[in-house]
């Protein structure tokens, strides 16, 4: 696995820190209805994403995930004033506005969405594995769904066929706890969602998903195997949301001493932490990337501000163009 160096705790403070207050800017003009329809924030979450980027090859892996999916595409390159326009519905985002808080998407990125059906992404993340074991691109698909995804009958069967084609494919449960409002515990008779991989024999476990470097030596593991045409793997990353499952939950299904608990072991905190026992950088120094992270905030929403709305004509634009019916004009 690459080094686990002062530069990359610096950058995963700061890539982190961007992505906890781009959520915490999206929650605040949610609340202004700048922000249309489901808003789910991934507060809480991002050790999970930091320690993955770490394992990855980004010139040829790629992700695919469910509807809590800000800050992937942004971790995976896609330029967060964008991700932020579409939020806001505008020409300039990501999906010229017409996916929304749930549907970012990026192919020259390798970010697949940004799925709203629960469970869907799971067999389409082992057919995009499929895809590059067929063209032999030496790509690892990483396929994320919570914990309440992985009671669909869809997961079995994806499980299946990785296990039977060897597909290069990592599935990663984010078990933070609850489905929407409903507990792990309410919704099977084991709690320890990483055994569902010993039915396929496929190699699986749990992970502290609050610590990047644990989820980077586990990823690293996977990706590995997957490069090695061994096949898939299933990670249990354990974790927490600080917010509801989306803005309109009103998290009646959980105490506040809970949340405090948790919050405690912040992987920002932690990472934060490191920084400062080893000296990897002064009080000023930290005090810069806290400024440049504002600053960058900052210019995400003024962009998403000041971009216009799509034209009308571009839902016509963006669903078909049918050669033999002239009546309708195509732009893009």
């Amino acid at each position: 696995m690459k080094p686990i160096t002062r530069e990359v705790y610096l950058k995963w403070y700061e890539d982190m820190l961007f992505w906890r207050k781009f959520e915490d800017k999206l929650a605040a003009v949610y609340i202004q209805q700048k922000v249309r329809g489901f808003l789910h924030l991934y507060n809480g979450q991002e050790a999970v994403l930091a320690g993955a980027l770490h394992a990855m090859d980004l010139s040829k892996d790629k992700m695919i995930t469910a509807y809590r999916n800000h800050v992937q595409p942004i971790g995976m390159g896609v330029d967060p004033r964008k991700v932020m326009a579409e939020l806001y519905g505008k020409a300039t985002g990501t999906s010229k506005g017409m996916g929304g808080s749930m549907h970012i998407f990026s192919k020259e990125h390798g970010f697949y969405g940004g799925h709203g059906i629960v469970g869907a992404q799971i067999p389409v993340g082992a057919g995009i594995a499929f895809a590059d074991k067929y063209f032999n691109t030496g790509g690892v698909t990483l396929t994320y769904f919570g914990d309440g995804a992985a009671r669909q009958g869809s997961l079995h069967e994806a499980f299946n066929m990785a296990m039977l084609w060897k597909l290069p494919v990592v599935f990663i449960v984010e078990n933070n706890g609850y489905a929407m409002g409903t507990s792990v515990e309410r919704t099977a008779n084991h709690t320890d969602i990483w055994k569902l991989g010993l039915g396929y024999e496929m190699p699986c476990g749990p992970v502290d998903g609050m610590n990047p470097v644990k989820v980077a030596e586990a990823m690293h593991e996977a990706m590995e195997r997957a490069r090695r045409g061994d096949g898939p793997t299933f990670l249990e990353m354990k974790t927490y949301r600080y917010r509801g499952h989306s803005m309109s939950d009103a998290q009646l299904y959980r105490t506040k001493e809970e949340v405090e608990e948790y919050k405690k072991i912040d992987p920002i905190t932690q990472v934060l932490d490191i920084i400062k026992e080893n000296n990897y950088a002064t009080e000023a120094e930290i005090e810069t990337i806290d400024q440049r992270v504002a600053d960058l905030v900052a210019e995400c929403e003024k962009f998403a501000e000041d971009s216009p709305f799509p034209e009308v004509n571009q839902l016509y634009d963006v669903v078909y163009e049918q050669e033999n019916y002239p009546f309708i004009p195509h732009k893009l």
